[in-house]
């Protein structure tokens, strides 16, 4: 797909519903200048949407658009809205960011998936989770889901899912 014919992740809300998930970025984040915020939300949008139609891919966010996702989800009944549209709930599974843990090849992985879905790849927001160039107050990443009920300790590393 080209970029004349890549989708807009920011129609998935309202324009009203966008600007509160932003607003909530920043009031997360001081100092951020709302053009950074939308960034983020834009490409947390577009990264649920690439969970909810490649749940099999086992997708992460970085640990910035993390930030977005985290805002998204904390206005509740405009993302159940969101993810019903979508045609799944996506889950948030958290984890503490661990540099040795990183894995370079998933978020690769769901940047193409991103881009399989038909929404551009915002690649400055997509760095590991030693980058800080962009500082956000996100502190979790994600590992891929495993099996339902197959934790033997701390099940808060199964990453995103899908239900």
């Amino acid at each position: 797909m080209n970029t004349a014919q890549m989708l807009d992740p920011r129609t998935l809300l309202s324009e009203e519903a966008f600007s509160g998930v932003v607003a909530t970025v920043r009031q997360n984040n001081p100092g951020m200048v709302s053009e950074i915020a939308q960034r983020i939300t834009t490409e947390a949008l577009a990264f649920v949407a690439a969970c909810a139609e490649f749940p099999e891919l086992r997708l992460k966010p970085s640990r910035v658009v993390d930030e977005g996702w985290h805002a998204l989800i904390l206005h509740t009944r405009l993302y159940a809205e969101l993810c019903t549209k979508l045609g799944v709930f996506v889950h948030h599974r958290p984890e503490a960011p661990d540099v040795t843990r990183h894995d370079p090849n998933a978020l690769k992985r769901t940047m193409r998936a991103i881009s399989t879905a038909g929404y551009p790849v915002d690649h400055a927001l997509w760095a590991g989770p030693a980058d800080t160039s962009i500082p956000v107050a996100a502190d979790c990443e994600h590992s891929p889901p495993g099996p339902e009920g197959s934790c033997t300790g701390d099940c808060s590393n199964t990453g995103p899912n899908v239900a």
